[in-house]
Parts: structure tokens; sequence; C-alpha cells
């Protein structure tokens, strides 16, 4: 048995199928001793969403093209952080089954955990507002998918992200404020602030932590006058043991800091922070740092589905058969599934535009698609979540 240092598979491991179910993998075996390949259309769907959601946010296509590029296959999706409902047709592969049952279970994995963690940002960013939000998730899941994590926290709505290795995926800089452990290890906040602003470099924003030691409201005055018109805000990750009502204290901070003289210091609140606490603490708060909720976000439920052999309709039962593909009206936004060669000439009912959503990506196994930069995704979300809604009661 081959021992880890890092519990982890590598891209050539799974582009071998050693992460895929086995079945799929004994499948290939009986197949190609008996009936040989036959080529099929299979739809990857959302089967469902996390109890509550009413859309869902699609994310992962990149990856998921990169692990097909090269294969024999035609791929055709959802542009990448496109809104999404249950059993509309995201991605569909059309190519020899065998030459890529083995990836089924990775493309799974790529498609629902990217597509959960967009969807919870796009959520959060929701409740946000127009206020910051920060992605601090990556310390509660396995390092090795930090970078992913970050990725589809910023292009779901965060505005930033905390890791190093992120940031440099996404070609932006890293945000973060200071630890616990600068304070502690400095004697408390003023000298922890102080030499923060001595050693690091101007262009990064100085953000004090006040919740160490002493009352926030305290410290945070110690905090400003330390650093005068340089400190640019505060932020508070009052552990909830101590924490009473974080909207009542947030409140008390900005009153003092107000009578004071330093209006202009913003306030960041972290630690456990969801949906209902963005929208409790409203515009009390110029920004949050979310972790647990983005990095723990649910998969979106994800399934592969033949709907198409050797040019025939047949699919599983409970499968609708054929390839489908996504209309939205440009106007209502209402969705409509289709037969893929199906074509739309009449209008919405509302006098809307009807858009076939569905693009090819990949001919051949070559790439024939430019695939957009983060940032690009990020406004394309933005753009579609603009009427969306949320119940931050049905997580």
């Amino acid at each position: 048995m081959k021992k880890r240092k890092l519990h982890i598979a590598s891209e050539s491991e799974i582009r071998r199928g050693h992460t895929t179910d086995v079945y799929f993998s004994r499948a290939v075996q009986v197949l190609k001793r008996t009936r040989g390949s036959k080529r099929v259309k299979a739809e990857f769907t959302v089967k469902g969403l996390p109890q509550g959601y009413t859309w869902g946010i699609s994310a992962g296509l990149e990856e998921c093209l990169s692990l097909l590029e090269g294969i024999d296959v035609d791929v055709r999706a959802l542009r990448e952080g496109t809104v999404i409902r249950p059993l509309e047709p995201v991605v569909t592969i059309e190519g020899n089954y065998t030459d890529f049952a083995v990836l089924e279970t990775p493309l799974l994995g790529l498609l629902s955990q990217a597509s959960g963690v967009a969807t919870k940002a796009a959520r959060l960013r929701i409740a946000a507002g127009n206020r910051t939000l920060i992605s601090f998730g990556a310390r509660r899941m396995h390092p090795a998918i930090a970078p992913m994590i970050e990725r589809n926290a910023f292009i779901g709505g965060c505005d930033g992200v905390a890791t190093v290795a992120g940031a440099e995926l996404l070609g932006i800089e890293p945000s973060g404020t200071m630890p616990h452990a600068l304070v502690i290890l400095s004697g408390g906040i003023e000298k922890a602030i102080q030499d923060f602003d001595m050693v690091i470099d101007k262009k990064v924003t100085r953000i004090a932590l006040v919740d160490t030691f002493g009352d926030e409201k305290f410290e945070a005055l110690v905090a400003c006058q330390a650093l005068g018109g340089a400190l640019r805000g505060i932020r508070l990750d009052t552990p909830r043991s101590r924490r009473g009502n974080m909207a009542d204290i947030v409140r008390e901070v900005r009153w003092e800091l107000d009578m004071r003289g330093f209006s202009d210091v913003g306030i960041l609140v972290s630690g456990g922070m969801d949906e209902p606490d963005l929208l409790e603490l409203g515009d009390a708060v110029d920004g949050f740092g979310v972790g647990t909720c983005l990095s723990s976000a649910r998969v979106l439920d994800f399934a592969m589905d033949i709907v198409e052999v050797e040019g025939r309709l047949e699919a599983k039962r409970g499968k609708m058969s054929g390839e489908k593909k996504l209309l939205r009206c440009s106007e209502c936004g209402e969705d409509s599934v289709v037969p893929a060669d199906v074509k739309v000439d009449a209008p919405c009912e509302c006098g809307g535009k009807l858009q076939a959503l569905n693009l090819n990506y990949i001919k051949r196994g070559a790439i024939k698609r430019r695939l957009p930069a983060a940032g690009e995704i990020r406004k394309h979300v933005l753009k579609g979540i603009e009427d969306l809604e949320i119940d931050p009661t049905g997580q």
C-alpha cells in the first residue's frame, strides 16, 4: 500500500480514474470485453437543492473541461456562474461511453462542491448588500482544496479571499487583518498595530483586531489613537461565549468611534457569520469575514444520466430521454427546458426574447471557446442574482 504524506489524489490519479467509484471501472471492463463502446449523450443536472434554496450557481466547469480535454468527446454547457434550478441541463457530454466513464465521479465532485460554495457565496452576497465580503473559510477544509474554495467564493460574490494561493489563482491581492496571536505576543493591541504598521507594506489596509484582552470599544479606541488616520478599520471577532448581542456591541463601538472623531474607521465583523447575522447587522457594519458557512457549504446534488445511446432516445426510469437545452427569457427571467434540436422562434409569454444558454465548449477533445477569467465570471453571477432573494431560515 502506497504511503502518502498528504491524503490527496494527484491530478494524474484523477485522470486515470483512481478516484472514481469502482463500479464505473468494472462497467468499462465488461463493456470492452462484450459489447464494445457505444456513443452516448450524458447530461449533468442538479437533482435537488439544499433545503430552502430556490436557485443555485453553476461552477466547476473550468476544471471539468480541463479533465475532459484531450478525450474524444464533445461538451456543451452553461456558462460558469449561471443561475440554475433543478433538472436543468448544465453540462452535456457526447462521446464513446468507455472513453469518459471513469471520470463520472470526479466530474460530479468538481461540479457539486464548486457550485455549492459559489451558491452559498451568492446568497451571502445578497444578505451583505453592498458591504465588503471576505472569504475566511480555508482553515475549515483540507488545505489542498483551499484554492478551489477561494475561487468559488470569489466568483459567487465575495470581494476578497484570505489565502495566498487562492489570491494568486484569482490574480488579486489576499485580504486579511491580524491574528489574535500577534496581539497576544505583542502585549496588546496598541503595540501590535504599531508594529504592524511599521513592518507591513503600506499598500496593505490597516485593520486592527480589537477583542483580544478587553472590551471591544476600549480596544478600538486604543487602536485608533495608536495609529491615527492610518487606521482604516477595526475587526470584531468576539467569541460566542462572550458575545451577548453582537448588534448591540457593534452599535456601541460605532457610537464611541463617531463621538471621538473616528467616523472614517470602518467596522468588520467575523466569527461564525452566516446569512441571518449579515441581515441582522445590516448597515451597522462595513464588512464581514465569512468562514465555515462558506467552506462547508452544502453541495449541489448533481447527477449524470445517459439520455441517448447511438442516436436513440434512451434513459433510465425517472429521467427524461434526449438531449435538452435551457431557455431563459431576457425580460422576466423565466426558464424552460426543451429538446436540444427545437428551434425557438416565438417570444416568451411576457414578450421577451428566449435565449438558449447551452454553449459548445469542447469538440473532439479540443476546447473551442475562450474560458473567462474569475472576475468576469463573478460579474456574470452578480448580474444573474440582481433580482433574486433568499430565505435565511431555510438553511
